[in-house]
């Protein structure tokens, strides 16, 4: 969830078949090009100043988990940029673990994984591998007692992780392993969307 603020566009472009014209104002169905210097990501919304409360675009628990490897140390910076503007774009989805030092992917398709390697290293120069990981299904979690999600984190805490706005994740290995959490902890809920957790 990002918070409230202000922002001025240069020159926000309006777009008809292949020409494009600078614009100053623009009308509901318009389509319109804004330069971003990465404020936005899918599912945001742009006001003039009303309040709008919208849960945006939910993302789905992925199917293939990999740890994303840097195999170039020296590149360290351009691999995390790459990676958080690849995933704002939703190429993948970005879980973090280790106060973020261990970073794993998760995609729908084995194929997403070549399509995110190739753009590190033809768009950001940083090189990558990935290592597949047993993982079953990612489940976000929440629970009314605080304390009782810090207990379960800290006994699960291998299979815990955060999302890129820090909610948090279990990874269950299996399906029996994620019916036997949901059933020994039913004061906390297991979420298969993200958009039922904000």
């Amino acid at each position: 969830m990002r918070l409230d603020k202000d922002v001025r566009f240069n020159s926000p472009a309006q777009f008809m078949a292949q020409s494009k014209s600078i614009i100053d104002e623009a009308y509901p169905g318009d389509v319109i090009g804004l330069y971003d210097t990465g404020n936005f990501k899918i599912g945001d919304t742009l006001t003039e100043g009303e309040d709008r409360a919208f849960k945006g675009i939910p993302r789905f628990s992925p199917e293939i988990f990999k740890e994303l490897v840097n195999t170039d140390p020296m590149k360290t910076k351009q691999l995390d940029k790459g990676i958080m503007q690849l995933t704002d774009e939703g190429v993948a989805q970005l879980f973090l673990q280790n106060g973020g030092n261990r970073k794993i992917i998760g995609t729908v398709g084995e194929l997403q994984f070549e399509v995110i390697q190739y753009r590190l290293l033809h768009e950001y120069s940083a090189s990558c591998k990935f290592v597949p990981l047993n993982v079953y299904k990612a489940c976000w979690l929440t629970c009314k007692d605080q304390e009782k999600l810090n207990d379960f984190m800290r006994f699960k805490s291998s299979q815990i992780a955060t999302d890129k706005d820090d909610n948090v994740v279990y990874f269950a290995d299996s399906q029996w392993m994620l019916d036997q959490m949901i059933k020994n902890n039913p004061e906390i809920e297991f979420h298969f969307l993200s958009d039922t957790v904000i």
